[in-house]
């Protein structure tokens, strides 16, 4: 599966949507749900709670590993994807499709500090977990 060149990903394997009002839409790369296997749960963050940039934020959990989340940007959750409490398998059919969480960014510019697309693809084919 190539990584989408339209999106920003973290170091900690979640990528980044900015969509046309400002919104972020936050999931986790394709190459992280392949890690995990077969998703079974997601806990996402809470409706209105504020997360830091690198903030432990939630859980995924697959047959095999749980891994936690971790906020790409610093900002409020005005969305959690409800569609993941009875299908958290969807995040292993599309995982650029199946989004966790929205927030609204409060520091723009960090979104500058996120990797791009090849970027990604460097750390992706050096994590050997």
């Amino acid at each position: 599966m190539s990584t989408p060149a339209d999106l920003k990903y973290s170091a900690s394997h979640e990528w980044v949507r900015i969509e046309p009002d400002g919104i972020a839409t936050i999931g986790i790369t394709f190459h992280a749900q392949e890690q995990l296997g077969d998703i079974v749960f997601v806990q996402n963050p809470d409706l209105g709670r504020t997360l830091a940039q690198g903030e432990e934020c939630g859980v995924i959990e697959s047959v095999k590993a749980a891994a936690d989340l971790y906020a790409p940007l610093s900002g409020e959750v005005v969305a959690a994807n409800g569609e993941l409490d009875t299908a958290p398998q969807s995040i292993n059919e599309d995982a650029y499709s199946a989004w966790l969480f929205k927030l609204k960014p409060s520091d723009p510019a960090e979104l500058a500090r996120l990797l791009d697309a090849p970027a990604y693809d460097k750390l992706a084919a050096a994590d050997t977990r």
